[in-house]
């Protein structure tokens, strides 16, 4: 499991100091990868140049099995539909 953060290095760092997270944390800081996945937007409802939640679950033969984009800053897969995509 690793988590892919648009921020900024110093940002992501911060937290990571203060809060301990069981996985791998990679800093998009250049949005490259967001911007691949389709998951970084400009303008939204939310907020201004910012990621949407999202969730890929990607095979060993590097296929996506599994993909979960929010419309918005709220809205997350739930728990069970991830365990059941896995």
């Amino acid at each position: 499991m690793v988590a892919v953060l648009p921020q900024r290095a110093e940002a992501v760092r911060q937290y990571l100091a203060k809060h301990e997270v069981p996985f791998d944390v990679l800093i998009d800081a250049s949005r490259e990868v967001s911007k691949a996945y389709g998951v970084w937007h400009r303008i939204g409802l939310d907020a201004w140049n910012i990621a949407r939640p999202a969730v890929f679950l990607i095979d060993r033969d590097r296929s996506i099995r599994y993909s979960f984009v929010g419309r918005s800053q709220r809205e997350f897969p739930s728990h069970d539909e991830i365990l059941r995509a896995i």
